[in-house]
């Protein structure tokens, strides 16, 4: 007869499968996320062009992108001084890449999705970084 506490433990595997599911969940829990989001797919971006983007501060937009990060749905390469963000491939979960690919068609009528959109080409890294 099988151990009666065995029987009621949850199963690590699926702690871990739902402990991903909601950090991707929360993740995009938070409007500005969305936004970095939605920033990533037209380009790539440093912190201080997704912090004027934004308008919020260096520290808020770096929690936000580690948030993001932690969940598998962006991903960051340095370039000389430059850290550049980008979405990830969705290859570490299969939530992560399933929300990417359908945030890619949400949320295109937004009116702050369509502002931030027209804004990114003014905001550029060279007028606004000091690296």
């Amino acid at each position: 007869m099988a151990n009666p506490v065995t029987i009621f433990q949850k199963d690590d595997m699926e702690v871990v499968i739902m402990k991903t599911f909601l950090k991707v969940m929360k993740a995009l829990s938070d409007p500005s996320r969305v936004k970095i989001m939605k920033m990533l797919q037209k380009r790539v971006m440093c912190v201080c062009e997704i912090k004027e983007a934004l308008r919020v501060a260096q520290s808020t937009t770096s929690k936000h992108l580690k948030i993001l990060e932690e969940a598998g749905l962006i991903t960051f390469h340095k370039e000389g001084l430059w850290v550049n963000y980008t979405l990830a491939d969705g290859g570490n979960s299969p939530y992560a890449a399933s929300l990417i690919g359908n945030l890619k068609h949400w949320l295109e009528d937004d009116p702050e999705v369509i502002e931030l959109a027209k804004q990114l080409p003014q905001i550029r890294r060279e007028d606004i970084c000091r690296g």
